[in-house]
């Protein structure tokens, strides 16, 4: 009677023991950095491509845009990119020359007015990375 009395106290503690673990493993899947921060890389506005110094000056300008899909919402479903709600995206595309499509290139911008954008983020792979676009080192 004794071993069957330790046998279920040893189940019952990994039991309370992988509980833990779960919990723990969900708390840090979960973890995202506070809004507004952002950790990701940033590059300086003259350290672009050309063709995205220009794209990134139209933007602040207003246009004009060669693309129809510019300045339409991005929907960030990747996550790469701080938190917001839809609609706070905008993406634009990169000119890539030799390339008779759009390409992978494009700047994506959040904030309310188009034209002042709260951050802009720069992306070369199809939105797989992001740096932050900073307008000094």
């Amino acid at each position: 009677m004794r071993v069957a009395q330790k046998a279920v106290a040893r189940q019952w503690w990994f039991s309370m023991l992988m509980g833990f673990i779960l919990v723990l493993c969900t708390f840090l899947v979960h973890a995202k950095p506070p809004e507004g921060t952002s950790t990701l890389a940033t590059v300086v506005v003259t350290e672009m491509p050309r063709e995205a110094q220009d794209t990134y000056q139209a933007i602040r300008k207003g246009g004009p845009f060669p693309y129809e899909k510019d300045g339409t919402v991005f929907g960030n479903r990747e996550r790469l990119l701080p938190r917001h709600e839809r609609g706070f995206y905008r993406e634009y595309t990169v000119r890539t020359p030799g390339v008779p499509h759009r390409g992978a290139r494009r700047i994506v911008c959040g904030g309310e007015v188009p034209t002042h954008p709260k951050a802009c983020y720069y992306t070369q792979d199809h939105y797989a990375s992001f740096r932050m676009i900073v307008d000094k080192p």
